[in-house]
């Protein structure tokens, strides 16, 4: 692995990548980490909670989704939120002193060590940045979108080679996580990014002018429009575009099964390998 301003990654034919990545220790963040069911651990899918929640929850999401060859780690926000009995944690300060939602957030905090978070996984666990994908549920979808745009941005992550490139994340889905900054760099971030959102009147539902945001910043944008209902994806009519944009950005080893994913559950086919 070579070091070129930031973080380079070597990038390995696909049979050298490890079949089981190693597990990994000392986060930042509280975690909880399941490797992938049917032992191969070929993507990382990284699962954000939203406002007033832990990781436990989006644990058990990730274990229940049980996508092909891919590990899940949930991750739990950095800050408690205060005056609360309760286990309630936010990505970065929400509130104003009179316990108001700020209507300007600053995420920064939360960028930092999710970057940090990263490239311990990238470094220390093997796991290519270009095979990491970020689920976020509202300010957890707010920040999984904001962070692929800050690795973009900055050439976090490149290729190493005679051609150096840059690399991105490996997808994103944000459920209804608007961003909160305004990009204006060029090119746009080669991850795709599937946007699922409530429409008006839902209480989540975002404003006319998100998805503009998100068409600048990300070059390949799916949207996905829901009537009624509130909150995280409930039923399996509503699952099914995020498993069908994950069976497009998952990568599967072809060693010794093919994978596709379906709504409501995995089939497999063998290759006769």
């Amino acid at each position: 692995m070579a070091e070129t301003g930031n973080l380079t990654i070597k990038k390995l034919p696909e049979l050298l990548s490890p079949k089981r990545k190693a597990s990994p220790e000392k986060l930042p963040l509280t975690y909880a980490y399941t490797p992938s069911n049917d032992g191969t651990d070929e993507n990382l899918l990284i699962l954000l909670h939203g406002l007033g929640d832990t990781e436990l929850p989006f644990a058990n999401l990730g274990r229940s989704l049980k996508l092909p060859q891919t590990a899940t780690l949930s991750l739990r926000a950095p800050i408690r939120i205060p005056f609360l009995e309760e286990e309630a944690f936010q990505w970065y300060p929400s509130f104003d002193p009179l316990g108001d939602l700020l209507e300007r957030p600053d995420p920064t905090g939360a960028l930092d060590i999710l970057v940090f978070t990263l490239e311990k996984l990238v470094k220390e666990c093997g796991w290519p940045i270009n095979r990491i994908h970020l689920f976020g549920f509202a300010q957890g979808g707010s920040v999984a979108a904001e962070v692929a745009l800050r690795i973009w941005k900055e050439r976090t992550f490149t290729s190493e080679g005679e051609t150096i490139q840059r690399l991105g994340l490996a997808s994103v889905v944000t459920v209804s996580g608007p961003l909160l900054s305004h990009p204006t760099f060029t090119p746009p971030s080669s991850t795709p990014i599937l946007v699922f959102h409530r429409l008006s009147p839902s209480p989540s539902a975002l404003h006319v002018s998100a998805l503009g945001s998100f068409r600048k910043g990300f070059g390949r944008v799916q949207e996905v429009k829901i009537t009624g209902g509130e909150g995280m994806p409930r039923s399996r009519q509503e699952w099914e575009p995020i498993m069908r944009f994950w069976s497009e950005v998952l990568e599967k080893r072809r060693l010794h099964d093919l994978y596709e994913v379906v709504s409501g559950g995995i089939q497999t086919e063998s290759s006769g390998a």
